[in-house]
Order: C-alpha cells, then sequence, then structure tokens
C-alpha cells in the first residue's frame, strides 16, 4: 500500500474540498475553509454551466489512450529504465483541433499512484488532475478517463502531478490546432527540452534529499542555501539558475548524441513548437544561421516578432517560424545559467556533414526575446478593463533548510487567493529568493501587465523581482498557482487560485 505524505493527508482528509482545513496549526494562514464564501469545488455546478458555454454542437470527439508505463529506452548510447507514456519520453503525444471533445483513458501501468494535468488548457476544474484536490489519484493498475473541450489552439502538454515523477520521462505534447490557422508553415514540428537523470547517477528522490541535507542552492534577500560552487550564475534570470547540475539534457528524449533531425526544404517556412519539459533548467534556444520569428507565447497569438534566441523557464512554450536556408544547421538548448552541456537537434534542407556536437552558435549571444516584445493579438487580448482589486503574492525561501513557499508559508498552509466568477483579478508576485520562479496558473491563462501583453500560464519572476498579471476569473473552481520547478513545488512553493460563491 502507497503510504501518502503529509501533505496530501492534509489535503485528502475529509474529502477532496477540505484542501488544508486540516492544518496542523503550525502556520498563521488560514485555511480556505476559514475564509469568506462557500467553495466552488469540481462537483459544483458551476463547472458545468461554465463548461457548456466551451462545448461545440456537433464537435468531433478525439479518442486517445494514454498508458504510464516503466520502459527501457537507449538514451545517449546507455540503456536506462525510466517511465514513458510512449516508446521513449516526449512520444505518445495528442493531435486535435480546437472545438473537439477530448476522450483521452490514462492507464496506469506504474508501480505507483498518478494522474494526468493538462497544462495551459483552460479546461473543467475536474479534469484538471490534481490529485486529492480535483480528483482521486489514479492507483497502480487503474484508469481514469478525462473528457473535456479543447477551448483554444495552440502548443500544450501534459504531464503528472504527483511527487517528483516529471522529472523522469512521463510528459508528451498536446498539439491543438487551430482549423483557421493565420501563421503558414510548411513544416511543423514540436521539441520538448528536458533534463535528464534517469540511468545517468543519481535519482530524484536522491537528488531531493541532498538538497535538503545541504540547504539546496535556493534563498531570500540577506540569505544564501548551501553553496554554488558547481553552478553558474543565472545569465538573464538572476541570482542561482537552478538547484540540480543534471549530467544530460535532452530533445524529445534524445541525447546530443543521437540527435533528433527536422528535415526540410531550403527556403520552406518551419514552425517549431518549443516546450520545456524541464525541471529545473531554463533554456536559451537558437537555430544556427537562421533568426526566429516568434509567433505564439504559451499557445497563444503574439504580433510576430524576430530575435536571434529564445529563453524558457520550466513550463513555457514558444512557436518560432524560420525559414530555412540551405545546409544542415545546429538547434541548441544551452542550460541558462549552468555549466551542463546543451541539449541538441538539427535542421537539414540537403546533403552535407552533419554539425558538430557541441556547436554553439553565434546566435546564442544575439538578441534574446524579452517579455516587453510580446504584445497580445487583438483576437486574444482581454478586454480593456480596470482590474476589480490587487492581490500580492511574495515568493519565499526558507532562511534553514530546503523549503518553499507563499508568503512565508509551504502549501497546503499557504493561504489561497480568493476569486469570484466574473471579476477582474490583478496579481503582483514578488519574488524574494536569489532564484528565478517560473510561476503556472492551472486552468486560466493571464495576461502581462506594463511589460508586454502576452497571454500566457507560466511566468518567470527574476531573482529579488516582480511581476503583475491580469487574471480574469472566469473559469470556477479551485486551482493550483505554483512554481514549475519540480523540486520547489515537492517542497512547498504553490496555493491554490480560490472560487468562493
Amino acid at each position: 500500500m502507497r503510504t501518502w505524505s503529509r501533505r496530501e493527508v492534509l489535503i485528502a482528509g475529509g474529502g477532496a474540498l477540505v484542501l488544508a482545513a486540516c492544518s496542523d496549526g503550525s502556520s498563521a494562514q488560514p485555511s480556505p475553509t476559514a475564509l469568506p464564501g462557500a467553495l466552488v469545488g469540481p462537483t459544483d455546478p458551476a463547472v458545468e454551466r461554465r463548461d457548456a458555454l466551451r462545448r461545440r454542437a456537433g464537435a468531433p470527439t478525439v479518442k486517445a489512450t494514454i498508458t504510464a508505463a516503466p520502459v527501457t529506452v537507449n538514451i545517449g548510447g546507455r540503456d536506462v529504465e525510466t517511465w514513458a507514456f510512449g516508446d521513449r519520453p516526449g512520444t505518445g503525444g495528442i493531435r486535435a483541433s480546437a472545438g473537439d471533445l477530448l476522450e483521452a483513458m490514462f492507464v496506469n501501468n506504474l508501480p505507483s499512484a498518478n494522474t494526468l494535468h493538462w497544462h495551459g488548457i483552460a479546461l473543467r476544474n475536474d479534469m484538471d488532475g490534481v490529485h486529492h484536490l480535483t480528483q482521486p489519484a489514479v492507483e497502480p493498475g487503474g484508469q481514469f478517463t478525462y473528457r473535456f473541450t479543447l477551448p483554444d489552439p495552440g502548443s500544450y502538454w501534459f504531464h503528472p502531478h504527483m511527487g517528483l515523477e516529471l522529472d523522469r520521462g512521463l510528459y508528451a505534447p498536446l498539439i491543438i490546432e487551430d482549423p483557421d490557422e493565420p501563421v503558414a508553415a510548411d513544416v511543423d514540428v514540436t521539441l520538448m527540452l528536458d533534463d535528464w537523470l534517469d540511468g545517468y547517477g543519481r535519482t530524484q528522490e536522491e537528488v531531493l534529499a541532498e538538497l535538503q541535507e545541504g540547504g539546496g542552492h535556493s534563498g531570500h534577500a540577506g540569505h544564501m542555501g548551501g553553496s554554488n560552487s558547481s553552478m553558474d550564475m543565472g545569465g538573464m534570470m538572476g541570482g542561482f539558475a537552478g538547484d540540480v547540475a543534471y549530467p544530460l539534457h535532452v530533445i524529445n528524449g534524445r541525447a546530443p548524441s543521437e540527435r533528433e533531425t527536422i528535415e526540410a526544404k531550403p527556403g520552406q517556412r518551419v514552425r517549431i513548437r518549443l516546450i520545456n519539459a524541464g525541471s529545473d533548467t531554463a533554456y536559451r534556444v537558437a537555430v544556427g544561421g537562421h533568426r526566429l520569428t516568434v509567433t505564439h507565447a504559451d499557445g497563444f497569438p503574439v504580433s510576430p516578432v524576430e530575435v536571434d534566441n529564445v529563453l524558457l523557464g520550466m513550463g513555457e512554450r514558444y512557436d518560432v517560424i524560420i525559414t530555412a536556408e540551405s545546409g544542415a544547421f545546429p538547434i541548441v538548448a544551452v542550460p541558462e545559467g549552468k555549466t551542463d552541456p546543451a541539449a541538441e537537434a538539427v535542421l537539414r534542407t540537403g546533403s552535407g556533414d552533419a554539425p558538430v556536437v557541441g556547436s554553439l552558435p553565434g546566435e546564442l549571444s544575439g538578441q534574446t526575446l524579452a517579455y516587453g516584445q510580446l504584445v497580445a493579438t487583438d483576437a486574444v487580448r482581454l478586454p480593456a478593463q480596470q482590474p476589480d482589486r490587487t492581490a500580492t503574492l511574495t515568493l519565499t525561501a526558507a532562511v534553514n533548510g530546503y523549503a518553499h513557499g507563499i508568503d512565508g508559508a509551504s502549501y497546503p498552509d499557504a493561504a489561497p487567493v480568493i476569486v469570484a466568477e466574473g471579476e477582474r483579478l490583478r496579481l503582483r508576485i514578488v519574488n524574494q529568493t536569489m532564484m528565478f520562479h517560473p510561476i503556472h496558473l492551472h486552468g486560466h491563462t493571464f495576461q502581462l501587465v506594463g511589460d508586454g501583453s502576452a497571454r500566457k500560464d507560466t511566468v518567470n519572476v527574476h531573482a529579488m523581482s516582480s511581476v503583475e498579471v491580469d487574471i480574469a476569473a472566469d473559469n470556477p473552481g479551485q486551482w493550483m498557482l505554483h512554481c514549475h520547478n519540480t523540486y520547489h513545488l515537492e517542497t512547498g512553493m504553490a496555493t491554490l487560485l480560490s472560487y468562493r460563491s
């Protein structure tokens, strides 16, 4: 029988909607049930009412079976045992069209309980896949069918929402096509970036134990937790770039020695959907000999902007267009602020020698995409409206030990952000630590304020800085809001966007 963690017991005690009401009193933060208003949970009629507005009469049903299972796969010339949804990490993805009904049967052939989270999708709350919050965990040998409308076109993905399992091979793309796609491309490919441990030394559990024993690399103003002797400073991220030095970085589950190759013809427009599935690594991505035209951020269209490279925090996605030159060119994802070797792929449009492994094209030191350059298109920009109110969240880390939190409290003791359906909330996220945090909101996109206007679901908050986003509270339920660094989430940097009636 699986032993639940203290966090799971707190959340699950007495039923999913009790949430953190079973707190042991160690935090001064109020639990959700102690705050005004009745909880709008995953079975509330408001969830079905909102979902009915998404459904399209006569929409096709796209059926898929997603099986999570142990696999042995050769990565970098080494047979490794890991977990995946297909025959190698990043495979087993789904492609559908906006408006389709997705019916995905999840089969759990793993030795531990699991769920699927649909990252970036504004779906109904009972399908969000957060164990003991929106659904019970699917036990080993069990299955669960997710059914929801795919509301928005774009590049998304799915992954577990339990423990350290994202830092294995359990992830795959969910590509939602636009029937009226305005961005023309001759070739359309998806590249999933990941930092890799399995089969190359330490397990995820051993990494976490080391961080907890040594204090990690996180900190807040006036304190550094542990030594940074093995890490570079964070480049554009500022402060520390990550807690973990990885032996390998992969693209679509392939090491640099076995690079994925994109085949195209000279002059063709190639759309590359970049997804950062890593657990502790931001990636700077460039294509040798080419500039990148960014067309989408986290699935939503932006006014096209041309740059040399893009920087993706964990959970972020960018769609870029390149016009293919003649030859063979390196596609390189460099771990930002780390000394780890880069992940690599190849763009090939003809004969000739492949780029040398380890190539670092000059575009990596060229113009990097900045949030301020991302302007939402008219079709997806939130209607102009002053926020009804502003809330502030502070990202914090323990002075002693490896623990993270919101406003000084670790999940589930952190106070939720309370909203009512129909509100426009401005959320200010203040980072008081010396590491960047990619903050992800479930079930919604938000709009950047001041620094660009893109619609996103994940935003990098740099060390000792802040960002502001506007949230249209239009999707009732209980939604996770958390850092997408797997180890920070596991040690408490999370809270809820909690709808109350």
